[in-house]
């Protein structure tokens, strides 16, 4: 018979996962990817190494769970912007949200955006979640008004929504405008340039490349944001 759900026992292996996904996070933030060991973790609750085996499988198993973890952590921060008012505002605000969350959240950020693990591979959940880390923007961008510069790259991700109905189902999701809408396009479009970079700047500033060079990097971000909401001509 599977072990109930809300048994003593269920909420025990759940409270020994959370305790040891903690450790692990602490050990993220102090030594990184590399500093994170299992058996360390398992020294630092109190925990036998094989025993702590029966919660996560290998290191690779956990880095995986901290992932999805990073992830939700940084829609959850993104979520919780206002973009009802629309346009640039909208887009200003999901840029500095996410910005704040990855200097509040560094070790997180590296984890998600930094230097891949050698020999890991992330879990497949990895590109859902991401997703819905950038589908506040699609709704932002939908829309715009592309300037014809933007073309090219609107022809190629119009016909990415023709060919994989899963991105479609994501753009519809956060739009309300289905693959043959031209608005559909046009906010995938937004997005896809807003990624880069957002990225771009905000890890550059995670890893400290700012330092001294005499400007404030969330003003550098705003200026970029507005540089888009002028490519797009967002109000």
């Amino acid at each position: 018979m599977a072990e109930r759900v809300n048994s003593p026992r269920a909420r025990y292996r759940e409270q020994t996962r959370a305790e040891i996904k903690e450790a692990a996070l602490r050990q993220l933030a102090t030594g990184g990817i590399e500093g994170v060991a299992l058996l360390r973790i398992a020294k630092e609750i109190g925990m036998s190494g094989p025993a702590l085996y029966r919660y996560f499988a290998s290191r690779d198993d956990l880095l995986a769970e901290l992932v999805l973890d990073a992830y939700d952590s940084a829609a959850t921060a993104v979520h919780a912007v206002d973009t009802a008012a629309g346009g640039r505002s909208a887009l200003r605000a999901l840029t500095g949200a996410y910005r704040a969350w990855a200097v509040a959240e560094p070790h997180l950020y590296l984890l998600i955006q930094g230097t891949p693990v050698a020999g890991f591979t992330a879990p497949a959940e990895t590109v859902l979640k991401a997703r819905s880390v950038l589908g506040p923007f699609l709704s932002v961008f939908a829309h715009g008004r592309p300037l014809v510069s933007v073309d090219p790259l609107l022809a190629q991700l119009r016909g990415w929504l023709r060919e994989k109905p899963e991105v479609a189902a994501w753009v519809e999701q956060w739009t309300e405008r289905p693959a043959d809408d031209p608005a559909a396009g046009v906010a995938l479009t937004g997005a896809v340039m807003t990624w880069p970079q957002l990225h771009g700047t905000v890890s550059l500033e995670i890893t400290g490349q700012f330092t001294g060079m005499g400007h404030d990097p969330a003003t550098l971000l705003d200026i970029q944001t507005a540089l888009l909401a002028d490519t797009f001509q967002l109000s």
